[in-house]
Formats: C-alpha cells, sequence, structure tokens
C-alpha cells in the first residue's frame, strides 16, 4: 500500500485508542488479535460500520490470561473510541467527554499514529461474513446491561454443574479470573436480553400423534417465533444468531453459546419451511453457519490464542454432538426432498463439505443420495422383486 493511500485510510478509518494498558495484554478486534508491546496504544484504519472488540489481561510474565471481556461498537468515519486501562478492576473503561474530545484531536493530528497497529484490511471480509446481520438496533436489543460480555458475570448460569465439554471449559475459564466479580454482579445470571425460543410446541384440544407430529418438524414453531419475537423479520433473527455467535467464540460467554445452540436446533429442526415457505431465509442461514464454522474450527497457525477456536475442534469432533445429529437430519432431508432451491442446495453442499473435510465427519451416500448406517434401525429393508429385471422395493 502506499503511502498517499495509508494516509487516506489513516484520515478516514475509525481508531480505537487504549491507553496505560499493561503489556502482554491480549487485544482482539473482529477476526484480529494483537499484543500489547511497550508503545502500543491501539488500533487505526477501521472500517466504518459494527465491530467487536475484546480483551484479556495476563500476568506479568505473559503465561497466563483471564477470561475475556468484550463489546460491540458501531463506529462512523474517522471516529475516535478512547479507552483507558483500570488497573484495579483490569478493565478498559471509558473516559470524560472532555478527555475523549482532547484525545480525538490528538490522534487527528497524528500524534499517536507511529503508537497505533494498523487494522488489516485483508481481513475484513471474514468479518463481514460473521456480522453482515449484525446491526446497532440488532446490539441495542440483545446486549448486556453496560454491554459488556464475559463468562464471569454467567456463574448463575452453572448452577448444578455443567455437563458439556464446551460448558466445563468455559467454567475452567470463569474461575481463572484474578478479579472477582462482586456477588451481586456473579448472581445476575441471564445479563442478555436474548429471545425465549421455546423446546416443544403446545395447543390446547391437541394430543397424541398430531403433537408429535408437529414436534418433530419445527415449521410452526418457526413460524410462531418468527411473528411474535421478531415482528417476521428474518434478518433480525439472522442478527441474534450472529450476535450470540460472536460473543459466544471471541467474548466466551456460555449463556450466549446456549443461545446459539438454540436458534441453530429451531431452523435445523424444520423440514417443511427450509422447501416450500421459508427457502430464502434458509439459504441465508445456511451460508451464515457455514461462514461461522468456516472461521471457528480453522486453526491458527501462530500466535496466542485467544477465543475459543481450539475448544470447537475438540468439543465438536464427537459424532454424537448436536452439532453432528442435527446436520446428518437436514442433509438426509435435502437430499431427499424432490425440489429444492438452487441457492439452498449450492449452499448447503458446501456447508456439508466444510464439516466432512474440518471434522472428519461422514455423511455417506448410496447411489439414489440417501445414506443409512448398517445398524440403523429404521434402514429400509431391500427385496429382490424380479431377478430376471432386476426390480428391487424397499420396505
Amino acid at each position: 500500500m502506499d503511502s498517499e493511500k495509508a494516509l487516506e485510510l489513516v484520515k478516514h478509518g475509525a481508531t480505537l485508542l487504549l491507553l496505560d494498558v499493561p503489556q502482554h495484554t491480549l487485544i482482539g478486534i473482529d477476526t484480529q488479535m494483537f499484543t500489547v508491546g511497550p508503545v502500543f496504544k491501539g488500533i487505526k484504519m477501521i472500517p466504518p460500520g459494527i465491530h467487536f472488540v475484546f480483551y484479556s489481561s495476563s500476568t506479568r510474565d505473559g503465561k497466563e490470561f483471564s477470561p475475556t471481556i468484550g463489546f460491540f461498537v458501531n463506529v462512523g468515519a474517522s471516529q475516535v473510541i478512547v479507552r483507558k486501562w483500570n488497573q484495579q478492576d483490569e478493565l478498559l473503561a471509558k473516559v470524560s467527554e472532555e478527555e475523549e474530545e482532547r484525545y480525538s484531536q490528538a490522534v487527528r493530528s497524528l500524534e499517536f499514529d507511529k503508537h497505533l497497529g494498523p487494522y488489516n484490511l485483508s481481513q475484513y471480509g471474514a468479518w463481514k461474513h460473521l456480522s453482515n446481520y449484525i446491526t446497532k438496533d440488532v446490539i441495542e436489543k440483545f446486549e448486556p446491561v453496560g454491554g459488556e460480555i464475559t463468562v464471569i458475570y454467567e456463574s448463575a448460569i452453572l448452577k448444578g454443574g455443567p455437563q458439556t465439554e464446551m460448558e466445563k471449559a468455559l467454567d475452567k475459564q470463569m474461575w481463572k479470573s484474578k478479579h472477582k466479580a462482586s456477588s451481586t454482579e456473579q448472581n445476575k445470571g441471564n445479563r442478555f436480553y436474548y429471545t425465549c425460543i421455546p423446546r416443544i410446541v403446545k395447543h390446547k384440544g391437541m394430543y397424541g400423534q398430531e403433537l408429535t407430529s408437529m414436534n418433530l418438524d419445527k415449521t410452526q414453531l418457526l413460524e410462531s417465533v418468527l411473528s411474535k419475537e421478531y415482528k417476521d423479520s428474518e434478518d433480525l433473527l439472522l442478527g441474534e444468531l450472529q450476535f450470540s455467535f460472536v460473543a459466544f467464540l471471541m467474548g466466551q460467554s456460555l449463556e450466549s453459546f446456549m443461545q446459539w445452540k438454540s436458534l441453530v436446533s429451531l431452523l435445523l429442526g424444520c423440514t417443511d419451511a427450509p422447501f416450500h415457505t421459508r427457502s430464502q431465509l434458509f439459504t441465508k442461514f445456511i451460508k451464515v453457519i457455514y461462514h461461522q464454522l468456516k472461521y471457528g474450527l480453522q486453526k491458527e497457525s501462530s500466535g496466542p490464542e485467544m477465543g475459543l477456536q481450539a475448544l470447537l475442534d475438540d468439543s465438536w469432533l464427537a459424532s454424537d454432538s448436536f452439532l453432528h445429529l442435527l446436520c446428518k437430519e437436514f442433509f438426509a432431508l435435502v437430499d431427499e426432498t424432490s425440489v429444492v432451491d438452487g441457492d439452498l442446495l449450492s449452499w448447503t453442499r458446501k456447508f456439508k463439505e466444510l464439516l466432512e473435510n474440518r471434522l472428519g465427519w461422514e455423511f455417506q451416500k448410496k447411489s439414489d443420495g440417501i445414506h443409512f448406517d448398517e445398524d440403523d434401525e429404521y434402514a429400509p429393508v431391500v427385496e429382490m422383486l424380479d431377478e430376471s429385471h432386476g426390480d428391487y422395493t424397499a420396505t
């Protein structure tokens, strides 16, 4: 990049000025991460729009880190956001309006320029894939009080003991905190304003097979949630899906993982909506989850790990994970359906290949596109009807 182009990006891009941050602290923005050195004072050339900032303080030797704390920001062109390190609480705190204006002028005068690391624009595309449905309204609707996202405040959610490897790892992160949150903070629990996703549908006067059938196909539940909770806005649902994933993966929020899991389970549990009433929604959904897992499951080649990429690899490799079982059923459903939207089919195939290549999951096919395990009690029995014509039927 030539100097003229770089100067233009410095002037028109936003700046995150971080003052007095101790060395070895990990600072992240979107998909990028910095380790604080002796002259580091922030990040410049940030494209206008939605971003997620997260950080983790370290011991003096830089070998151990406290749980991540993160927050969303919506920045305009040339805007300067100023945070100053609070040593006692190990937090990036806001400064007064007067201080912020003074520091902003200094940044625009390039007084801090040599202390600012550049935002890596080559990674911006990956971030947009993770956040293209996250808007200012989405952030204001779902973020916790105060905007801080961290597992430290979520101890109430873990009462009764963590059940999964994911939850155990997040629980361990929470108790690694060097600064203790107050008992009031720790008992807040449920600090987000996430949408309540019912597990089952119940209607008066509906019993037996009819009720069972409705809950096997979550299409009606999806329609109800879209109408009541999202005012029929598909993009708002996808915005919450992306918000919860970023808050989970980069902010290490257990509550956000649970919400992401609930939304994924709802969508992948629909058998009618993907092919009839909501084909466009499901095309967008598969595209969203494809990019989420493409990023979340990648192996970092160098640098200290932050977020949960390694945890995702360890926790989701199991063939009995919720995601594997849901995807197996959804892929089989797409294979069995005679008429499928072309974009939905294309993205479903890409998503399936991603899981096969990154996780080693197998979604075997027979010649008719349907796959059954050998020990599957519901596998069709193949009987020969006429040897001369080679006709077969399945019962």
